[in-house]
């Protein structure tokens, strides 16, 4: 006899609907696996035989032949056990084959017959949702990501022995219903807020520009100056996400594993600081079955690499792609996956081995030559895609004996609103929604320049050696900049604040 079950995969970060066909047919007992499954899908045999017979069920002793259709995509992962296992039981006739059509099924089986929880569940409810299935059994414990898709009934399950009593009309299962409103009136800061930082007025203005406008920073400065303790307030700033923007970054960290247990959405932008001794693989993705990296787990937040030159040359230099093009592609011989990476990268770097040059040079034990060799391991190509370079300067004892706090992350994140609200007009249906993402055909109708504001410019430009793509970032600093004071035109005042931002382009090291 032949079944058909709908099961799910997942190719980047969208499931797929895949059809699990199951025959039973006479002749030496066998049991095999086909449709191109990886070594965790061939293993489900064992884990499907031993959880059917340790629910209560008799194992059919015939030749029984499972397709994972389409065969032309790689399968991975153990979230087709409970598929599997239902196809064998409707085939042997323990489960009645009508509405099985209306099903859904994902979960991994232990030897027991309980049912453990897999990575990638809310892409596969939302596959699930426009393929127009009405039910999704899962494990109990991925209800609550998969219960935000409202298009889909979600039923929890524990163990194989339910999933039948349901099937059979035996024990019903209610659907778990979860309260989008109410995730996303709790959403959390972790405490952190621009208050606490004393002093650094230049360098938290700097980083206003850069939330408003969606630009990526770097922040030189010495040791102890208040680089990490800026960068990981960054969040804070930034406008709350939206549901949709939330559906995305859960679906990234869903397929990575990297979900916190019983969270159904994550509501807060993400904050990545990975180690200095991260791989590029590491921070892009990649490997031999692909996963998600560092900055695609960044989506619509912050990317922080914390003693930026630390890091090996080849990993920094894989981020150029990504940062221009907000995407991740990975290629492989079978499949080619494309992972989004929209996120605000925010890099900090001692100026020199020491990190005592900025701050009083006669106590600097480094070498000219040391000097620029320290920094100059950040390329020119990376850092003309960095829109703002800001020193940071150690912080004087009177500003950390003053006993006022200052402005807090949500008067920040006000004016903030405002520029990015602004941004999203003008932008209406073009594709981009910040400055930073502005083309070079757009520059000259948005970033328009008068006579004083060009000829600013070009001495800057004559003067300091840029680059075409620094002249581009200059132009989309100051195009932010007027935003956040309300101005349509770009005025002198913007273009030579921009400039400021432009740090390593002026070669400050140089003895």
């Amino acid at each position: 006899m032949l079944s058909i079950v709908k099961s799910c995969g997942v190719l980047g970060i969208d499931g797929y609907e895949i059809e699990v066909e199951s025959d039973l047919s006479l002749g030496i007992p066998a049991f095999e696996i086909v449709g191109l499954g990886d070594i965790t899908v061939r293993e489900s045999k064992e884990r499907v035989r031993a959880a059917i017979k340790n629910t209560g069920f008799e194992f059919p002793g015939r030749r029984i032949t499972i397709n994972l259709a389409p065969a032309g995509l790689r399968k991975e992962g153990s979230a087709f056990d409970l598929s599997i296992a239902i196809g064998i039981m409707s085939a042997n006739g323990y489960i009645p084959l009508e509405d099985l059509n209306e099903y859904m099924f994902v979960g991994e089986l232990s030897l027991d017959g309980n049912i453990k929880a897999v990575n990638g569940v809310l892409p596969m409810a939302i596959c699930a949702a426009e393929k127009k299935i009405k039910y999704m059994m899962l494990p109990m414990e991925n209800a609550r990501e998969a219960a935000v898709v409202k298009d889909v009934q979600v039923l929890p399950v524990s163990n194989l022995g339910e999933v039948v009593r349901h099937l059979c009309r035996e024990n019903i299962i209610v659907p778990y219903e979860v309260d989008i409103d109410g995730i996303f009136s709790t959403q959390v800061t972790g405490g952190l807020d621009f208050a606490d930082v004393k002093g650094q007025e230049n360098v938290k203005r700097a980083m206003e520009v850069a939330a408003c406008g969606a630009h990526n920073i770097i922040m030189v400065g010495s040791p102890g100056s208040g680089k990490t303790m800026l960068a990981r307030r960054m969040p804070t700033i930034l406008p709350y996400l939206s549901f949709e923007e939330a559906l995305e970054v859960t679906k990234i960290h869903s397929i990575a594993g990297t979900l916190p247990a019983n969270t159904s959405l994550l509501t807060t932008r993400p904050f990545r600081s990975p180690h200095h001794t991260t791989s590029a693989i590491g921070l892009v993705g990649g490997g031999k079955y692909p996963k998600p990296g560092e900055i695609s787990l960044a989506h619509y937040g912050v990317l922080f690499l914390d003693e930026a030159p630390e890091f090996s040359k080849d990993a920094l230099e894989v981020l150029r792609q990504p940062l221009e093009d907000g995407m991740v592609t990975i290629s492989r011989v079978n499949s080619s996956l494309s992972y989004p990476a929209n996120t605000t990268l925010i890099l900090a770097a001692n100026p020199c081995k020491c990190g005592k040059y900025l701050e009083a040079r006669e106590d600097c034990t480094c070498s000219p030559k040391q000097v620029q060799q320290y920094l100059g391991k950040l390329s020119g190509p990376l850092l003309d895609r960095l829109d703002i370079h800001i020193e940071v300067s150690s912080v004087k004892y009177n500003e950390l004996d003053a006993g006022a706090r200052g402005e807090a992350s949500s008067e920040i994140r006000k004016r903030v609103n405002k520029a990015r609200k602004a941004q999203l007009e003008r932008y209406k249906g073009l594709g981009i929604y910040s400055n930073s993402q502005l083309k070079p055909s757009m520059i000259d109708k948005y970033c328009y320049l008068n006579d004083q504001s060009r000829t600013l410019l070009k001495n800057a430009f004559d003067r300091l050696g840029l680059s075409a793509r620094a002249y581009t970032r200059i132009l989309k600093v100051a195009r932010t900049i007027a935003d956040m004071e309300e101005e349509e035109s770009i005025g002198v005042n913007h273009i030579a604040e921009a400039i400021q931002y432009r740090s390593l382009d002026r070669n400050f090291w140089q003895l």
